[in-house]
Order: C-alpha cells, then structure tokens, then sequence
C-alpha cells in the first residue's frame, strides 16, 4: 500500500476514528444496553425512535436477535456486562426462535413472544452462525459450539441445492417456495462460513465456503462488468448494489482463502465501476441500487449507514492513501452520526428519510470499526 500521504494524513484520520469509537462505546452501545432492551422477553426491541424511545413492537426477528449477539460478543472485555448481556441474547435465541419440532430457526416471533413468521429464513440461519462462531470464541461456552454444528448442519442439509448454492427461504417444514438463490444471504452465509474458519478447523466448511464463492462467480458476476447481481444472472428485474459489492470485496480481500479466487478477481477489477457509478461525488455518498440496463444509473439513489460503512471498511484494504481513508469517514461521521446516535436512510437530495434507529445497524458500524483499527494498526 502506498503511504505517500500517510504522515500528513495519519494523525486526523487517528483522531477522527478516536472519536467515531468513542461515539459508538458511550452513545450508540448505551442505547441498546437500556431503552433497546426489553427486560421482559430478553430481546433488543426492532428499533428507537429519535428520542431513544422504542416503536411499538410488531415482531421481533431472530437474525436481529443474532446480530447483538454478535455486537455484545464482541465487546466482551470492552463494555461493562457484555458478556452477560451476550448470554442473554443467545438464551433467547434459542428459547424464543428454535423450531423444537422442526428444527432451524424460525424467522420471527410477535410482542408476545409466539411464533410469527415460521418460515426458515437462509439470512437468519447465516447471521445465527455467525454469531455463535463469535460468541463461543469469546466465551467458549460449549452450548455455543452446538449451536454453530447445528446451524452448520441444518444449512448444510436443508438449504443446500447440490451446486454450492443455497435456497433463500423455505417453508417451516423444509418443504420448497421456489425462491432460489438470492446473493444477500449468500454472502452473509459466506461471512458466517469465515468466521467459522476463525474459530476452528473446519475441512467441511472450508470446501462449503470455496465452492459457494466459485458458484456465486458462476451463477451472480455479470460478464460484461464484473458485478454482482442481486439475483442470478438469468433473473428478470435483476440490479446491483453498491453496498453489496463492497461488503464482498472486503469478506474476499481480507480472507487468505478467498484472495486471488475468481470472485475475488471479478470484484477487484470492478470496484473502480462500481465506485464511478454508485459513490456520489463530491459528497461520498454511497447509492442503494444501480441498474445495468441503464449504464449503471440509480435504480433507487437511497443513501443508507450500512452501505457508507461498508464501502469506508473495504477502502481500508484497498491501494488508496490515507486521505481517501479520512474523507470516507468524515462522511459516514458528517451524514449519518450525531449526538443522538445515528441517521439511518438520506434520499437522494441528502435528507434524512428515516429517524428511526434499528437494532440490526450497529452490527454494520461495529464491522467497520474493527477493519479501520486494523487499518490502523498496519
């Protein structure tokens, strides 16, 4: 990596990631540590509104359930009672969304606590492995390394199509809604495969995880510009998202496995593509969803936190200088954070489109810290 600006640039990029942790520790952590909390079930509440106060509870969901299990795991030894707040989540993970007749997970419960949508949900078994791989690094409790067998079992059984593809959804039952394979679950599911591989050897998921990437390069990269489609290529209505493409390249670039792979390639060699048509200049906002049929134009110019964090994360791994670095996180600090906690959606004239604050969120910002202190500590 080239470091021609790194001593101009280093020390306010280092005191500006100071202050976005600091941010992140004592006011967004804070807010799912008291009001994001429901006591009563031992579930974080779906979202708070800007005055910190829960909306109405509708459902709640168990991928969102397992993403703060992810959150607190990995603040064990940084925040005071994570580890007994991560004990708590994955309890409820189980009390509350494991399918004892079926097996797997169900996709939600509703306020009261009983089953809602049944459905067994590929994105919520990924995220569920993905957590507990974290949780049981941190914790090594052995019901957590059950937890991530079964999850690895029932996905490996239940989702799997024979071609290193997996359905996205089937129903409680197991028995087919013809959905197919949909790339956002897929790459969560090769995040959990990682993380997995951080944990433990593991020679069954590692040849899982090279085989659904060789498939995702075969059935998801458009051959003209090396993007990843939403859907399989053959899908009608398909498009590209930029948030997406750089969420994969930094899961590839990172992982000594996957780097060099034919995905990691095609998603290397487009990232300038991708860049050009879905970061908007000068202001780095990142666009939710870009069409080919349109020479890459905005399907949909929603600007979300997510997306920003994502792209400011995989930037940390790519031949740029320090001062593309720092103007990313200015951005993600000057459009999304504030005193309050956060903005979640700008639309596409830059104002904020949704005041709501979701609990799935700060496991994006929480991702994108730790690639930026290692970032940092390179």
């Amino acid at each position: 990596m080239p470091h021609a600006s790194r001593s101009a640039a280093l020390p306010e990029l280092t005191a500006l990631f100071a202050d976005v942790q600091q941010h992140f520790l004592h006011v967004i952590v804070p807010l799912w540590q008291g009001p994001g909390w429901n006591a009563d079930m031992a579930l974080p509440y779906e979202a708070l509104d800007a005055a910190h106060q829960p909306l109405p509870p509708q459902r709640y969901r168990a991928m969102a359930c397992a993403r703060q299990l992810y959150l607190f795991s990995s603040l064990i030894g940084a925040v005071d009672n994570a580890e007994t707040r991560a004990a708590a989540l994955f309890r409820s993970l189980q009390r509350h969304f494991h399918d004892a007749e079926h097996g797997g997970w169900f996709y939600s419960i509703d306020a009261q606590g009983k089953p809602l949508d049944q459905r067994k949900d590929l994105y919520t078994h990924a995220f569920i492995l993905f957590a507990c791989a974290h949780y049981w690094q941190k914790s090594r409790d052995s019901l957590a390394e059950s937890t991530l067998n079964a999850a690895l079992e029932v996905i490996g059984r239940r989702f799997a199509t024979g071609d290193g593809l997996y359905e996205a959804c089937l129903d409680r039952d197991w028995t087919t809604l013809q959905t197919g394979p949909l790339q956002n679950p897929l790459m969560h599911l090769a995040e959990a495969f990682l993380a997995t591989l951080q944990v433990r050897k593991d020679a069954q998921t590692r040849q899982a995880l090279l085989e659904l990437c060789t498939a995702m390069h075969k059935g998801f990269i458009d051959p003209q510009h090396g993007v990843l489609m939403e859907k399989p290529l053959r899908a009608v209505d398909n498009w590209y998202e930029p948030g997406h493409q750089f969420e994969w390249y930094f899961l590839l670039e990172s992982s000594a496995l996957l780097r060099g792979s034919t995905l990691h390639c095609a998603l290397d060699q487009a990232f300038a593509f991708t860049e050009r048509h879905g970061v908007d200049q000068p202001s780095g906002a990142v666009l939710a969803m870009l069409d080919l049929k349109t020479d890459g134009r905005a399907k949909n110019a929603t600007q979300r936190i997510w997306a920003q964090a994502e792209y400011l994360r995989a930037l940390t791994l790519r031949p740029a200088s320090e001062d593309v670095v720092l103007r990313q996180l200015q951005a993600l600090q000057q459009r999304f954070l504030h005193a309050g906690g956060w903005h979640e959606c700008r639309d596409e004239q830059g104002e904020v489109s949704r005041k709501d604050m979701p609990s799935t969120t700060p496991y994006h910002l929480a991702t994108c810290y730790y690639g930026l202190a290692e970032y940092l500590q390179r």
